[in-house]
């Protein structure tokens, strides 16, 4: 449920509720975590998806807690335990994700990250401790992938402020395809920020004596009804910030991403699993094709495969089964 804070844990292998095994993200038992002791508010593993091995970067959204052991060459030290909150990058799990990506691609393994980040921490503790280099070490590893990314904003999860910068599918476009669920929001501002930006209070003013009749009818004659049209202001005021409110929420949904072209398409969490499992095999079989045309751009290489596949190339299980064909092996 939105709000609700939740174990990624069993997002991406399952769980069983109520007596009943509900499936994970990924293929049944093929999860392993690693670094679990470090950086707690991200959580990283391998596992498998359709049978490939891939690697995957998910979010805690619970409250976590970063403990500092005491210092054994100090005897006035102690053990310091700091809380992180979820949905949140700290130094720790910035490095630890940038870290994961790294690993991930050394292993030539396609990375699948689940974006629910509200941003980067900015507190003054956080900013000593370099979490700006590590958000950057995030970017540096992505740049460095020469396997599929896909990133993924889960259901009622949502991508804010430096957060999507350091994920943004154009920071290797050849390799990273964003994706975002039919319940997730994204966008640098929340509603309530954006609005203080962009409808400020003077502008909701504004907006009630333009559209509501009773203020347009006070407003004949202003001075003997100021106090009427302070208290009609004030009455009106929650109505209107609600409908901003609302308002910008629209644009921070899955249908106006896709629209303005920052994601690939817009998943529902029950198909995701099957569509980005066709999706990976689709990009493999791809990479795998492309590897033999050496010396060509990219785009020369996607206008080759477009002519060789036909109609193939633009469906993703078509396209998978012509490049396991004779026909892809004798064209290329």
């Amino acid at each position: 449920r939105k709000g609700t804070p939740y174990d990624p844990r069993h997002m991406l292998a399952g769980a069983t509720t109520d007596g009943r095994f509900l499936p994970g993200f990924l293929d049944v038992g093929s999860f392993k975590e690693y670094l679990s002791g470090w950086g707690k508010s991200v959580v990283v593993g391998r596992g498998r998806l359709g049978g490939a091995p891939v690697g995957v970067v998910a979010v805690e959204t619970r409250l976590s807690e970063q403990r500092v052991p005491a210092d054994p060459a100090n005897p006035d030290s102690t053990e310091v335990i700091m809380p992180q909150a979820g949905q949140v990058w700290f130094p720790d799990s910035a490095y630890k994700t940038a870290t994961a990506i790294r690993d991930f691609s050394g292993e030539n393994l396609p990375t699948i990250i689940f974006a629910n980040w509200r941003g980067f921490s900015g507190g003054t503790r956080d900013m000593y401790g370099e979490v700006l280099k590590f958000g950057a070490m995030i970017v540096d590893a992505l740049v460095e992938c020469s396997q599929p990314v896909f990133v993924y904003v889960p259901p009622h999860g949502e991508l804010r402020g430096g957060a999507w910068v350091v994920v943004d599918p154009t920071i290797n476009a050849a390799k990273m395809e964003m994706y975002a669920d039919v319940d997730s929001r994204g966008g640098i501002l929340e509603p309530p920020g954006i609005c203080e930006i962009k409808f400020r209070t003077a502008d909701r003013v504004k907006a009630m004596h333009r559209l509501d009749s009773k203020l347009k009818a006070m407003d004949q004659n202003a001075d003997e009804n100021a106090e009427a049209i302070a208290k009609r202001e004030e009455a009106l005021s929650p109505v209107y910030l609600g409908v901003a409110h609302e308002f910008a929420d629209l644009h921070d949904r899955a249908g106006r991403m896709k629209a303005k072209g920052v994601i690939r398409d817009v998943l529902s969490w029950p198909r995701s699993r099957a569509y980005l499992a066709k999706r990976l095999k689709r990009r493999l079989a791809e990479d795998a094709l492309r590897a033999r045309f050496r010396g060509l751009s990219e785009d020369a290489v996607s206008t080759k495969l477009r002519a060789l596949a036909g109609s193939a190339y633009d469906d993703d299980t078509a396209f998978v089964t012509w490049s396991a064909g004779t026909a892809a092996r004798v064209a290329v």
